[in-house]
């Protein structure tokens, strides 16, 4: 799999891409954190449990307000595999979806140790960072398709009829990846989903929603993101439900006052990939803020931390990190961690050879991203 040449980064466009990359992964989690307290609640046990507006600011989840689930979890491991297949690529060894595989194993390994095992030598930072050490809902296809070492293709997907939102939800960072042409971004995040989602709609739903984050990650408005993304669909057999979902998102911009019935309508009550996909992109669209979109993003019947995290990876991705709520930021459990991956992500994607190349690298580089 080959990428475009890469670009001349000047310094306001490396400013501006880390802004959209820490925009998209902290409003992913932001997003996620708001909608935790309400995952396995009606729209009526919300309204009982938090007043008449609902869920509009964080609540306690976990034994915590700020606290993430496992989407926010498998998302950093997939900006983490995505840097070390960057890394990789030095060594002439050049697959991307096999250094994202390896990464989310060790997100598996996170749900099932105490803690980080210091024996591994290829676990990087991130594997040790012991607060990922926690299970937080984690979807059951995830966990039987990271459950051994064999990695799910296309030809082959592992549980090939998981048709939820388990692979949608880690698929943002695919959309980062701004050099990239959006047809391989598709085809990556497409590849990646098949490795635990093998039902056609979840995995074209996860490269419709990078390709959609890829648009907005390059300064496109989310319409025309949407239309990028269903262009990608169109050549794809068993594209329909996906491609048809995101036109009915479109659509509903035009049918009256945004509400949770009308998200609930386009598929958030039920965890279904390509219908938290339309409600997302509806939820961001219409969202009149970060605030708003989110708080209709998180107020429905179905998995509300889903539809919360599709829509704050978008409206991150549009808006950039200093549009997001700072007293939310404020309380976001990893927010350091994220931070951290998000910056480390723009540096290798923009000054890569500075860090490593065939002849000389930092060693405190792939001390933090080991080739192994």
């Amino acid at each position: 799999m080959a990428t475009t040449a890469a670009a001349v980064w000047g310094r306001a466009e490396q400013q501006d891409f880390r802004a959209r990359v820490r925009g998209c992964l902290l409003g992913g989690a932001l997003g996620d954190a708001l909608g935790a307290p309400a995952d396995g609640l009606t729209l009526a046990g919300i309204h009982e449990a938090h007043g008449p507006d609902g869920l509009t600011e964080p609540a306690a989840a976990f034994g915590r307000r700020g606290a993430v689930t496992a989407a926010t979890q498998m998302g950093l491991f997939t900006v983490d595999g995505l840097i070390r297949a960057q890394v990789r690529r030095d060594t002439g060894a050049w697959h991307p979806p096999t250094d994202v595989h390896r990464a989310h194993l060790r997100w598996a390994a996170t749900q099932r140790d105490w803690g980080p095992d210091e024996r591994r030598k290829d676990n990087g930072w991130l594997a040790t960072e012991e607060w990922l050490y926690a299970r937080r809902n984690p979807p059951r296809a995830c966990l039987t398709g990271f459950g051994d070492d064999v990695l799910g293709t296309l030809d082959k997907p592992k549980n090939p009829t998981a048709a939820d939102s388990g692979a949608l939800v880690r698929s943002a960072p695919f959309g980062l990846l701004v050099g990239w042409e959006p047809q391989l971004v598709c085809q990556l995040a497409v590849e990646c989903a098949a490795q635990t989602h093998g039902a056609p709609a979840a995995a074209l739903a996860a490269g419709a929603f990078a390709v959609t984050v890829h648009g907005l990650a390059r300064g496109a408005s989310v319409g025309t993101a949407v239309d990028g993304a269903r262009e990608q669909l169109a050549a794809r057999p068993g594209h329909e439900a996906v491609t048809e979902a995101l036109g009915r998102a479109l659509g509903a911009v035009r049918e009256g006052s945004p509400d949770p019935e009308r998200v609930a309508a386009l598929g958030a009550d039920e965890d279904r990939a390509e219908g938290q996909l339309a409600a997302a992109v509806y939820c961001a669209l219409v969202g009149e803020d970060v605030r708003h979109g989110l708080r209709l993003a998180v107020n429905h019947d179905g998995p509300s931390s889903v539809t919360g995290a599709l829509t704050g990876a978008l409206l991150g991705a549009l808006h950039g990190e200093t549009a997001l709520p700072p007293a939310w930021l404020a309380e976001l459990e990893g927010r350091a961690t994220v931070l951290e991956l998000a910056d480390d992500f723009s540096m290798e994607m923009t000054q890569g050879p500075a860090l490593h190349g065939p002849a000389e690298s930092s060693p405190g580089w792939l001390a933090r991203y080991p080739r192994g």
